[in-house]
C-alpha cells in the first residue's frame, strides 16, 4: 500500500516532466530548484528597494515580487517544461522607477498600467510569431550592446545608492565622501559579496545582502530588530500585497507617451528574455541540432503572462533569469526545477518583514556586481569595425548618461541604420532596423 502511494507522485511527475526521457531524477531536479532559488533570491530585496524610489510600499512590493515570480515560474515549469525561473527583471525595474515614474513624472499606478499593456503586447507578438521575427531581425551587435548598456545603467544606480557617486553642479557627477560610515558599509558589502562571487559561492549575492545588513547593525549605523516578528512572520499574502494589488491604471497610460514607454518595456524584455532562454537551455543541452529552442512559443508565453499577472500584483516586467544556469549546472533539465523555485518563492512571503531592515548600502553592491556580470558580452562586439562599434558605443553609453534604457535603444538603432546606409552597407539593414529607426525618429519629433 505504502509502495503504491510512493510511486504515484513519481508516476505523476514522470508524466508531466518526462524525467527518465530527460535522463534526470526527482532528487536532482529538486536540488537544482533550490540552487536556482538561492542564487536569485536577492531580487526579493533589491526589487522593493528600487520600487521604493517610485513611492511604492516595500513590504507590499516584496510580496508582489514573490507572488509574480512564483506564478510565472509555475507556468514555465508546467507549460514549457524548462528549468528556467522568472521574476521581475533587473534593468526593467530601474527603467520603471527612474525613467518612467521619476523621469516622466508618471504615477506608479499608471506605469503599472503600461507594464500590463506591454505584457499584452508580448502575448500578441508571441502567438502571432511576430516576436520571433523581431528577435531575428535585430542585429547581433545591438543584442549584445543592450545587455552591456543595461549593466552599466544598473551599476550606476548601485554606485549612486551606495553614495560612492553623487550629484555635482559643476561636473554633473563626483566622488562621494569615502569616509562616511554609510559609504564604508557599502564598500564592505561590495568587497564581501565580490569575494563570494569570485569564489562561486552559491547564493553569494543573497548572503552578501544579509551580511552587510548585519554589519550595519553591529556598527550601529542601523538599529537591530527588536523581536522575531521584525524578521519573519506568518503573513496572509493577499493582505501583504493589498496596497499595490490591482492598483494599475491602464487608461491613464493613453494620456502620456504610450509608444516610447511600450518600446522600452517591450524591446528590453524581448532581447533580455530570449538571450536568457537560449543561454540557459544551451547550457542544459536542450537546443535542437539546428540550435533552435523547442517549445520556444510556450517559454515566451510564460513571461508575457507573468508580466500581466505581475503588473496586477504590483511589480514591473517579469522575465527569465540567467541565474537559472546555476540550477542547470546542478543537473536541472525539466520544469520540475522551475516548479521547485516557484514553491520556494511562494513560501518566502513569510520573510516580508525582513525587507524593511535591509538598507540601501546592502543592495547597492548587488546592483554593481550584477552590472559587472552583464558587461561580459562586450568582448563579442567587433570594435575593429566602426559600423558596428559606433552603434554599440551609442547604445551602451547613452543608457547610463541619459538615465534611460529607452534612449540607449533609440540611439543604438538609429546610429546602426544610418551608418550602414551612408557607408554603402545598406544590405546589412532589414525591415526591423528601418522600422525601429523611423519610429524612434518620430518619437523624438513628437516629444
Amino acid at each position: 500500500m505504502s509502495t503504491a502511494h510512493n510511486e504515484k507522485p513519481q508516476g505523476a511527475l514522470e508524466r508531466i516532466f518526462h524525467l527518465s526521457e530527460m535522463n534526470t531524477s526527482m532528487r536532482t531536479e529538486l536540488l537544482a530548484g533550490v540552487t536556482t532559488f538561492v542564487t536569485m533570491a536577492y531580487i526579493l530585496f533589491v526589487n522593493p528597494s528600487i520600487l521604493k524610489d517610485a513611492g511604492m510600499p516595500i513590504q507590499a512590493t516584496f510580496a508582489a515580487t514573490a507572488i509574480s515570480a512564483a506564478i510565472a515560474t509555475l507556468i514555465m515549469g508546467f507549460v514549457a517544461n524548462y528549468p528556467i525561473a522568472l521574476a521581475p527583471g533587473m534593468g526593467l525595474n530601474a527603467f520603471f522607477t527612474y525613467a518612467v515614474v521619476i523621469g516622466m513624472k508618471l504615477p506608479w499606478q499608471t506605469a503599472l498600467g503600461a507594464v500590463f499593456i506591454s505584457g499584452l503586447v508580448f502575448f500578441l507578438l508571441t502567438v502571432t510569431k511576430v516576436r520571433e521575427w523581431i528577435i531575428e531581425g535585430v542585429p547581433q551587435v545591438l543584442r549584445l550592446s543592450i545587455g552591456v548598456g543595461i549593466g552599466l545603467f544598473i551599476a550606476f544606480i548601485g554606485l549612486k545608492d551606495a553614495g560612492i557617486v553623487i550629484a555635482d553642479k559643476a561636473t554633473f557627477v563626483a566622488l562621494g565622501d569615502m569616509k562616511s560610515p554609510h559609504v564604508l558599509l557599502a564598500v564592505f558589502g561590495f568587497i564581501v559579496t565580490g569575494w563570494m562571487m569570485a569564489k562561486r559561492v552559491k547564493g553569494g549575492l543573497l548572503i552578501g545582502i544579509l551580511l552587510t545588513t548585519v554589519m550595519g547593525m553591529i556598527t550601529g549605523i542601523y538599529p537591530p530588530p527588536t523581536n522575531i516578528s521584525n524578521v519573519i512572520a506568518p503573513i496572509n499574502p493577499f493582505k501583504a500585497v493589498a496596497p499595490v494589488f490591482g492598483q494599475l491604471d491602464i487608461m491613464g497610460v493613453f494620456n502620456y507617451g504610450l509608444i516610447s514607454i511600450l518600446f522600452a518595456f517591450t524591446f528590453v524584455d524581448l532581447f533580455d528574455n530570449i538571450g536568457t532562454l537560449l543561454g540557459v537551455t544551451r547550457k542544459a543541452g536542450l537546443l535542437d541540432k539546428d540550435g533552435n529552442l523547442p517549445r520556444a512559443g510556450r517559454a515566451l508565453l510564460a513571461d508575457s503572462i507573468g508580466t500581466m499577472v505581475g503588473s496586477v500584483m504590483g511589480t514591473p516586467t517579469v522575465t527569465s533569469y540567467i541565474e537559472s544556469a546555476s540550477g542547470v549546472a546542478e543537473g536541472g533539465k525539466t520544469g520540475l526545477t522551475a516548479v521547485t523555485v516557484a514553491v520556494l518563492f511562494a513560501v518566502s512571503i513569510i520573510f516580508a518583514p525582513l525587507v524593511g531592515l535591509i538598507p540601501a548600502e546592502a543592495t547597492a553592491p548587488v546592483l554593481i556586481l550584477v552590472g559587472t556580470l552583464m558587461m561580459s558580452e562586450v568582448v563579442h562586439i567587433r570594435f575593429d569595425d566602426f559600423t558596428e562599434a559606433i552603434p554599440a558605443f551609442m547604445t551602451i553609453i547613452m543608457m547610463p548618461l541619459t538615465f534611460s534604457i529607452a534612449q540607449g535603444l533609440a540611439f543604438g538603432f538609429m546610429s546602426y541604420t544610418i551608418i550602414k546606409l551612408v557607408t554603402g552597407r545598406f544590405k546589412e539593414n532589414n525591415a526591423v532596423t528601418y522600422t525601429m529607426t523611423v519610429l524612434f525618429i518620430l518619437h523624438f519629433i513628437i516629444n
